[in-house]
């Protein structure tokens, strides 16, 4: 616990000294260490407006854990209650106690967000066209944003505000450009993230792939394109009206509700999924696994990424982004089947989908060793008194195939595959019932039952 007695104020250079001493900690990846050397900054805050300034410039370089980052910033708004320069400095370090990274996370349960939101929202309308008034906006626009999408109305009057009170400050445009990407206003994006470059002196990495990606967004192909050749990126015009290069595989993580699809009451992400795209272009693919879950999202999908990987995932020597979803810009309806079956080596059901039109797939979720009785294999249905046991790799996953594949053409195939291989058997009952083989289906589900225990 925080002693709440009164402290010695600390002589200027060695305020200078713990700050520098605790971002160095930091850097190191000491946070622990850094989090020791600021006791005394602490300590001094409550009455020293140097040492809580210092403190919110240690915040501001991720020097502290986020947990106890957030707590030092509720501190300071505890003690400090109308100081300006010191509140709208700790909204615009708000952003550094959250993983900005992680788009699509809830709302932070931290109170020192709600915190900020209501005192400078007072403070804005205490400084109501005063010289102090752009301070404080943009400290209260940066509080509002990190509250996912609870106070969007209050982020965006006042990012707008702040353009009308210098317009020519690239950086509101830009910020302004910023919220409508991640609220999914695509068009509204364009037209700020063009403003902000067009007030610029140069080129700005930031800017042109939010103008990139809020372009693609709006399907606004030729701004797309254009931006991103300037980037010199290798691009031209490609599938579903946008552009589309030669780009790696990579991963997004899917969310049910990403940030941009969602509102005040539901403002969660609900189901997530991290999944494999097809990568068309700096910010958009095609989904390339078929889902556990029903996010409303899935394989065939085309969606919007955002610009900066949540983490990656190592592959051997392979390090592969992992890209938040920023939206959904295309449901392809395609179709889904539930199945189970046996093989006897690895991926032997999966490699089928090399043989398989119409952008079909057999996507296992799981491939398992179960002992079995061979005899209950053939028939599960009699009553055995003795048991022979045999091996069998089981497998389980869905099959997905484009809308305007017929399910009889799509069993025909499979089948046709399977035979080929003689070692292996898939058995699909949804499947059946879609393409008509009524018999089938009741053999193939008390197979599929028997596999998957369901």
């Amino acid at each position: 616990m925080m002693s709440k007695g009164p402290s010695a104020i600390l002589a200027s250079d060695e305020v200078d000294a713990i700050a520098r001493g605790a971002v160095a900690e930091g850097e190191a990846g000491r946070t622990q260490a850094a989090s020791q050397k600021i006791q005394p900054l602490r300590k001094a805050q409550r009455h020293q407006a140097e040492a809580a300034m210092a403190l919110l410039w240690i915040v501001d370089r991720r020097s502290l854990t986020r947990e106890e980052a957030a707590d030092i910033l509720a501190e300071i708004a505890d003690a400090h209650d109308d100081n300006i320069a010191i509140l709208s400095r700790l909204g615009l370090c708000l952003e550094a106690v959250r993983d900005i990274d992680d788009l699509n996370a809830p709302p932070p349960e931290h109170p020192v967000f709600q915190t900020m939101v209501a005192k400078l929202g007072r403070l804005a309308r205490r400084y109501e066209g005063q010289p102090e008034q752009e301070q404080v906006l943009r400290g209260l626009a940066t509080a509002a944003r990190m509250m996912a999408r609870q106070h969007d109305a209050i982020a965006e009057d006042s990012l707008q505000r702040l353009i009308e009170i210098d317009p020519q400050k690239s950086a509101h445009h830009y910020n302004l450009g910023l919220f409508y990407k991640t609220r999914g206003r695509f068009a509204e994006g364009v037209a700020a993230n063009r403003a902000a470059a067009s007030l610029s002196e140069e080129a700005v990495d930031s800017t042109e792939w939010n103008l990139a990606i809020c372009a693609t967004g709006a399907r606004d192909a030729a701004t797309a394109l254009g931006v991103w050749k300037r980037m010199e990126q290798k691009i031209e015009p490609g599938r579903f009206g946008l552009p589309e290069g030669g780009y790696p595989a990579c991963k997004v993580r899917l969310a049910a509700r990403p940030l941009a699809e969602r509102t005040a009451d539901r403002d969660d992400p609900g189901e997530e999924e991290t999944v494999w795209i097809e990568r068309l272009s700096p910010c958009h693919g095609i989904v390339r696994s078929v889902l556990y879950g029903d996010l409303g999202v899935d394989y065939g999908d085309v969606i919007l990424m955002d610009g900066a990987p949540i983490t990656h995932h190592t592959y051997g020597d392979e390090q592969i982004p992992v890209f938040p979803h920023l939206a959904t810009l295309l449901r392809r309806n395609y179709q889904f089947f539930a199945f189970a079956g046996t093989q006897q080596t690895a991926r032997q059901l999966a490699d089928i989908s090399g043989e398989l039109d119409g952008d079909a797939v057999i996507y296992s979720h799981s491939e398992s060793l179960k002992i079995m009785c061979a005899n209950c294999w053939r028939n599960p249905e009699i009553d055995h008194a003795e048991h022979e046991t045999v091996e069998k790799h089981v497998v389980a996953g869905r099959i997905a195939a484009s809308p305007d594949i017929a399910p009889a053409q799509l069993l025909d195939m499979i089948d046709k595959a399977i035979a080929e291989r003689g070692s292996c058997q898939l058995y699909a009952p949804d499947l059946c019932a879609a393409a008509g083989q009524l018999a089938r289906e009741r053999i193939d589900r008390r197979r599929f039952a028997l596999l998957t225990g369901n």
